[in-house]
């Protein structure tokens, strides 16, 4: 099929797929949409749970494969929408709707070149297209449930929307909940040990504090003190104080790495919520990298988490539409991007995978 029947399949699928909610947990509709049109398409698709995978159809077990990966779910619409989240319309070159940006038109680029190379032979690699659930929520019953099913991968294109740029490198994220301990008392007398002047250094520090290394594409590691909590009444001198600490890892340092680090500077006990989503990167002499520089594209960090950082191998997120829209209310994608979207795509892989 050519590029623009693929772009005309794709934006009809889109339009199917924003009509039908999706929230992340609730995304089952949109996984039998999905699965509907890859087997009117003659492929034989995988399902677990709300996830939807399926193989190029002259896979060679000697060959490295490639993933192309993009999320279903969306958030849930935002109090400021002035039009229908759910409305699927079109007006003035745009595509209006929940999940049109994030991460719809990937999604469905993404499918369109994984159809545009499926009975293809001769391929130096294999490809698996993976339509995934809960990326919104970093949930586990997305993306990292069915990776075992997937095979050895050598490498992915992670779809969301980058202005068909190449994000080289993904911070991670650490969340951190922190205790200061003291001893209560009455605040009246000099009784006691304040909780909340015991975690004061402890912030100064989080606030202050610089790591050595800066990643090239990522910049520094942030840290941000964000939530607090001590205290049960006026007169008592409190003996816990709880505070959370958004931390944005970068490729410099390891996660674990940064948790020692903080673990030594700190008097508070540092308890992390997850150590899964992980700082990502891919090198830039990747053939990837080195085929979308060819083609006109920019590289650059990109800021924000994604399911990116579940994978522990090289990987490139690139899609039409920009992060910009992402979540905001009368979210959109122009219809160019996303037709410019699959022959990019199509372009880069018939020079890395031919």
């Amino acid at each position: 099929m050519d590029k623009k029947n693929l772009y005309l399949e794709a934006l009809d699928l889109l339009q199917q797929l924003i009509v039908i909610p999706s929230f992340s947990r609730e995304e089952d509709k949109t996984a039998n949409a999905i699965t509907s049109f890859m087997e009117s398409r003659g492929v034989e698709v995988h399902r677990k749970l709300n996830n939807v995978w399926a193989f190029n159809k002259h896979f060679n077990p000697v060959l490295p494969t490639l993933l192309l990966n993009s999320h279903h779910d969306t958030v849930k619409p935002n109090t400021g929408y002035t039009r229908d989240p759910f409305a699927a319309t079109i007006d003035d070159g745009k595509l209006y709707g929940l999940g049109s940006n994030d991460a719809g038109g990937c999604l469905v680029s993404l499918l369109a070149t994984f159809l545009y190379f499926y009975e293809q032979e001769g391929l130096r690699y294999n490809l698996v297209y993976a339509a995934t659930a809960e990326e919104e929520i970093s949930g586990r019953n997305g993306l990292e449930l069915v990776l075992p099913e997937l095979g050895e991968l050598e490498a992915a294109i992670v779809g969301e929307p980058t202005l068909m740029q190449l994000a080289v490198a993904e911070k991670g994220l650490l969340v951190l909940d922190c205790e200061a301990k003291g001893r209560s008392g009455h605040a009246a007398r000099e009784e006691g040990l304040n909780a909340i002047y015991e975690a004061l250094p402890d912030i100064i520090w989080f606030q202050t504090y610089r790591f050595p290394k800066v990643s090239e594409h990522l910049g520094p590691v942030k840290m941000s003190v964000t939530m607090i909590e001590a205290g049960t009444q006026h007169n008592v001198v409190p003996d816990k104080c709880r505070f959370t600490v958004d931390v944005r890892l970068t490729d410099a340092y390891s996660m674990e790495e940064v948790l020692e680090v903080i673990r030594q500077h700190v008097k508070a006990e540092v308890t992390p919520r997850s150590m899964r989503l992980k700082p990502s990167s891919i090198p830039m002499e990747h053939p990837l990298v080195l085929t979308g520089i060819a083609l006109g594209r920019s590289t650059y960090g990109s800021p924000t988490t994604s399911d990116q950082a579940l994978l522990s191998i090289p990987s490139l997120k690139l899609g039409p539409g920009d992060s910009a829209r992402s979540h905001m209310a009368d979210e959109y994608i122009y219809l160019n991007e996303i037709e410019e979207g699959i022959g990019l795509y199509i372009d880069i892989l018939e020079q890395v995978i031919k």
